[in-house]
């Protein structure tokens, strides 16, 4: 038996950001980790899509290559080198996981981990062996999750027609056709690459828009520039008469109070994910879980059962690789005997990584009629702005919300080019309650996109000066 301060089971971003923070603080580590290193984002998710998404990025570019003056022959967009620089990509990552392991003499211990006491790990080995590991001071869960599909409606996943995201980053060529059922981050992001690499893609959700998470002018944007790249974008729709094949699906879609036939090759189940949480021993230890199946952790990250802590998709939404690394760090410092900052909630941007991009921080305008709040709106579109000119890119826009009476962010929303990084402004000026007077006091660089900020929060205010 070897024995550690703290044991982490999952290496994924909750549990390496952890695990190296543990480490820091002059504890001693174990992660158990059945798979490489970095866990579903670095293996499955956010790494690999986000390379594949460059690589879509650069596809549209070329098409318009003539613009520039860059003459070039006949164009082939084939799927699979982007695929293969996917994988690559995420090897890469993983690989860097494990030399920080190594920096941080932070002990892997491969295999598959359950939870006997709360200060024992048993781990089922590759080779079938069986460990048991000591953790003196804490256990921490960060299993993270997994794809679900709809069987319910005669989607399960098989891994040849009807996929999820994992199966789709490993296809060897771009199917003609292909129905997304699911219009959320996911969904839209795998509707931008394919559509890119040549297939014909039906966007399907049953709520009425895409991306329901994100303010409605957002999603109204979004669901335009789809449509002018040909992608069938399908809302308020529901699935059924499923019929599945060895190399196509057929089903039948009701929305708007219509009903029409589609049949294509593939189809993307891209519905959302339901935490790893069988098979590890909570339930025997008596770890309470939440309504909706997560594991209930207070603000300290600690469970139900003292010494057993919880972070990242098991421990509930938001479901953000971010979100799960700040709750490894405040975890990691809890353990060793500190007092962090605990985790902000209220501030966790959300990004989707499509073209254009979105980005987001705080509440939609509809949240904030809900709650009955006093707020004025700021809006500047990219098309006004000169880099975006510049660049070719002036779709979307930058929605500031603001409090009436003091000015305070209440919510911003970001569709564009590079919203995703631009977003991080107005992260720190809502974390540092930064009013939209300070945030105007800044001399934002010209010509960048970051003025689009500037010039939104001058209309929230009134004083708006390039529109």
């Amino acid at each position: 038996m070897a024995s550690f301060d703290v044991i982490f089971i999952g290496g994924g971003p909750a549990g390496y950001v952890g695990a190296i923070r543990a480490a820091q603080l002059g504890l001693t580590v174990g992660v158990v980790e059945r798979e490489g290193l970095g866990g579903t984002c670095v293996l499955w998710g956010c790494i690999p899509a986000k390379a594949l998404l460059e690589s879509a990025s650069l596809a549209n570019k070329v098409r318009h290559a003539g613009d520039h003056g860059i003459t070039t022959g006949p164009l082939q967009f084939d799927f699979s080198p982007a695929m293969k620089r996917s994988r690559a990509v995420s090897l890469q990552n993983s690989k860097g996981v494990e030399f920080l392991f190594k920096k941080n003499k932070i002990t892997w211990l491969k295999g598959e981990g359950t939870v006997v006491t709360p200060t024992t790990v048993s781990i089922k080995t590759a080779e079938g062996k069986t460990e048991t590991h000591e953790a003196k001071r804490a256990i921490v869960i960060s299993t993270g999750s997994r794809v679900r599909g709809l069987p319910q409606a005669g989607l399960a996943l098989n891994k040849t027609t009807v996929l999820s995201s994992d199966e789709v980053l490993i296809l060897d060529r771009a199917p003609k056709t292909m129905a997304i059922v699911g219009a959320g981050a996911v969904g839209c992001e795998f509707a931008d690459v394919f559509t890119a690499f040549g297939t014909q893609v039906t966007l399907l959700d049953i709520a009425p828009r895409i991306l329901p998470l994100e303010d409605a002018d957002v999603s109204a944007e979004l669901a335009r520039s789809f449509k002018k790249r040909k992608i069938d974008v399908v809302t308020g729709a529901s699935v059924k008469d499923v019929k599945v094949a060895n190399d196509s699906v057929s089903m039948t879609i009701d929305a708007g109070g219509e009903t029409r036939p589609l049949t294509v090759e593939k189809v993307l189940v891209a519905t959302g994910r339901a935490p790893n949480i069988d098979g590890i021993g909570l339930e025997a230890l008596g770890v309470t879980r939440t309504a909706q199946g997560f594991v209930q952790i207070n603000e300290r990250m600690e469970t139900s059962v003292k010494g057993i802590y919880a972070i990242g998709d098991v421990a509930g939404p938001p479901m953000l690789a971010h979100k799960g690394e700040r709750e490894g760090i405040v975890a990691a410092e809890i353990i060793a005997g500190g007092h962090p900052h605990l985790v902000n909630y209220g501030n966790i941007p959300n990004a989707t990584y499509c073209h254009p991009e979105v980005a987001s921080i705080g509440l939609t305008e509809a949240a904030c009629k809900e709650q009955t709040l006093e707020y004025k709106v700021g809006k500047f579109p990219f098309s006004a702005n000169g880099r975006a000119r510049t660049a070719g890119e002036t779709e979307g826009f930058v929605k500031i919300i603001r409090g009436a009476k003091y000015g305070e962010i209440l919510g911003a929303h970001i569709i564009g080019a590079h919203a995703t990084e631009l977003i991080h402004e107005l992260v720190v000026a809502r974390e540092n309650e930064f009013t939209v007077e300070e945030i105007e006091l800044a001399i934002h660089a010209h010509p960048t996109l970051s003025e689009a900020i500037a010039e939104a929060v001058l209309d929230s205010m009134g004083r708006v000066i390039s529109a």
